[in-house]
């Protein structure tokens, strides 16, 4: 059974009818008639008798208890899983010791990991995060308010020392917190013999108080938005150790040597050596590292460098084959070893040769070349407003001219 529509006489009538089978043929069958649509509309009689028939089906009372209110579905997979890991690494716990007497008169602990969930999965504002947390079951969740979060955050970024010379920002709470998290997975054998580093830049809406937003180079491709840039340190194991936030126009040779001496200094680590990529690199900073005793890795500028370009890559000593296992399948390097340079001042340089890399690129250039000399032919006026193109081509002499750059292909 089911209900139809009819018009007769320019009104709206409802039946409540049935299909029936005469032979071959199925027609509908009128068991009453409802009356017109918009009178019972009008007259709440057609929802009264939507809800008496739904409450004979438990699907439809379901359904209607959740249109309701009176039923919410709420997520536990996330909360349950990232609840459990946050108590492993006693985050739970170093929150509560460090808030040891205070008295904010809510759960800020709840209030910082309901916060650093909402960031682990969409990501967003403080005031988005208050509605994405309905849709979740956390405990200890419930009391929340959206100035809560206002003023978790507010504590983590509480400074509690004035700037340290050649500090990158003030020491603030979250320092302390990092530090202890430190201590309690350290034993009389720690030592990082190994860190990584990176930064990258965080772009956003609005000011971003009155020392971190700032426009600078962004990696996130949002030149026109203020940012901030972010300093992770992880060790071999990939957990992470520290982290730095600074003004968004700091470059990032800055930022290096400031976090050194932190992990020297506030996590008492005086073995290490840093990983970092080759924006870190400046004469002052290997200068400095090389003064703390500090072993590092940094990544190397092969374009600007005359030492790279002329004497290590111009190096004619035999590679060694090395493989690396990696879950997508194996990688075949060739490395080798050139020292310039002698006795202690003498620079290590480690040349690695990816051949499929190697391929690849040179596949890339090539399809940048075609295209070119497809653009060519239709003037090179085509060109002017692609980037990727401009960096194979120069003016000649000759107005209305350009040519292929030989160097780098």
């Amino acid at each position: 059974m089911y209900v139809v529509e009819r018009v007769a006489r320019g009104h709206r009538y409802l039946y409540l009818v049935e299909s029936v089978r005469e032979g071959k043929t199925v027609r509908q069958r009128t068991i009453k008639a409802l009356g017109r649509k918009d009178a019972l509309a009008a007259s709440g009689e057609l929802d009264r008798l939507a809800a008496s028939i739904a409450r004979h089906a438990e699907r439809s009372i379901i359904l209607s208890d959740i249109d309701a209110g009176r039923i919410v579905a709420r997520r536990i997979g996330g909360p349950l899983l990232f609840g459990r890991l946050w108590q492993r690494l006693g985050i739970d716990a170093v929150l509560e010791e460090v808030l040891e007497g205070r008295q904010f008169g809510f759960a800020v602990e709840r209030a910082v990991f309901v916060a650093t969930l909402h960031r682990l999965f969409v990501s967003g504002s403080d005031r988005a995060c208050l509605d994405w947390m309905e849709s979740y079951a956390i405990d200890g969740s419930e009391d929340l308010a959206l100035h809560h979060f206002y003023r978790a955050m507010a504590w983590l970024g509480e400074e509690i020392e004035e700037k340290a010379e050649g500090a990158l920002a003030p020491r603030c709470v979250k320092d302390v917190i990092e530090e202890k998290l430190f201590d309690r997975r350290r034993d009389l054998f720690t030592d990082l013999s190994l860190v990584f580093m990176d930064t990258t830049s965080l772009s956003f809406y609005g000011a971003g108080g009155d020392t971190l937003g700032r426009r600078g180079h962004s990696k996130d491709h949002r030149p026109e938005l203020a940012q901030m840039i972010l300093a992770v340190v992880i060790d071999a194991e990939g957990r992470p150790i520290c982290t730095e936030m600074v003004p968004g126009n700091t470059a990032d040779v800055k930022v290096l040597m400031p976090i050194v001496t932190r992990l020297r200094t506030r996590f008492g680590i005086t073995r290490s050596c840093v990983v970092a990529d080759r924006g870190m690199i400046s004469a002052g900073t290997i200068a400095a590292l090389e003064e703390l005793g500090m072993e590092y890795i940094l990544g190397a500028r092969e374009r600007t460098s005359n030492v790279i370009r002329d004497v290590v890559l111009a190096d004619t000593a035999p590679m060694v084959p090395l493989v690396l296992e990696r879950q997508a399948g194996d990688t075949q390097l060739w490395v080798k070893e050139v020292r310039v340079g002698k006795g202690a001042d003498a620079q290590r340089y480690v040349v690695t040769l990816n051949e499929a890399e190697a391929r690849k690129d040179k596949a890339d250039r090539q399809a940048i070349i075609d295209g070119l000399q497809t653009q060519l032919k239709k003037g090179d006026k085509a060109l002017v407003g692609n980037s990727a193109y401009r960096r194979y081509l120069k003016a000649s002499g000759v107005i209305g001219r350009a040519i292929l750059r030989k160097s780098g292909l």
